[in-house]
């Protein structure tokens, strides 16, 4: 892959830079906010890697104008900032997956495949997301299937936005609890299981979009 990674941390920089391209990527690095920009919109990259705190221009910034820009190459968050606020943010404001500091390099290199993997949505506008004929506004918080408007509770709808985000991606048990409950720890309950059927149930008899992994957890993806 053609990686971009916007770094400010000269360690983790040299770091990355010498470990993804061991794995046989190639990869560019921008020291700081306005020249990783130049170089999102200059060039073009499989995956970015962008950290959320950046000198000149902040990561969410960045990010904002590379969306605004029609740029669709997935985008990974890099931060020690790992509060469920600051997670939703970058999300919202066009990343595809966080990564909190410390990380393992393995962990990395997997999500980075994974993004790369993802089918690319179906984006009628910046605030839509759909996957087959299941759509979901992030403005208006509302969610349609078949031109049936679906009602949903707030935690089923930050759910299924994490599942429509990563579609295609298998999501953990562990995923869904740290950034669906910002749960840290596994409380033992079958609190995933229950919603996930909830949710299933509420998008109605068609094809089944939401498939369980049996061992790893969930995917959302398209009929074939």
């Amino acid at each position: 892959m053609k990686i971009l990674l916007i770094e400010d941390d000269e360690e983790t920089a040299a770091y990355l830079v010498n470990g993804l391209t061991e794995h046989g990527h190639i990869v560019d690095h921008a020291a700081e906010g306005r020249s990783g920009l130049f170089l999102a919109t200059e060039g073009s990259y499989d995956v970015l890697i962008v950290d959320r705190m950046l000198p000149a221009l902040d990561g969410l910034a960045v990010v904002k104008a590379i969306r605004s820009a029609r740029i669709k190459a997935p985008v990974l968050f890099l931060t020690a900032l790992g509060d469920i606020d600051e997670r939703v943010a970058g999300l919202n404001s066009g990343g595809d997956d966080y990564l909190v500091k410390p990380f393992a390099f393995s962990e990395l290199v997997a999500r980075l495949a994974a993004l790369a993997r993802r089918p690319v949505l179906t984006d009628i506008a910046p605030n839509l997301l759909r996957v087959a004929d299941l759509e979901v506004d992030l403005i208006k918080r509302t969610v349609m299937r078949g031109g049936q408007m679906i009602e949903l509770q707030p935690r089923e709808f930050r759910l299924l936005e994490y599942l429509m985000r990563h579609a295609g991606q298998v999501v953990t048990r562990t995923m869904l609890l740290e950034h669906v409950w910002d749960f840290h720890f596994d409380p033992r309950t079958s609190v995933v299981e229950t919603h996930i059927s909830r949710l299933r149930a509420k998008l109605g008899a068609g094809p089944e979009l939401i498939h369980t992994v049996r061992g790893h957890g969930y995917a959302l993806r398209a009929p074939e």
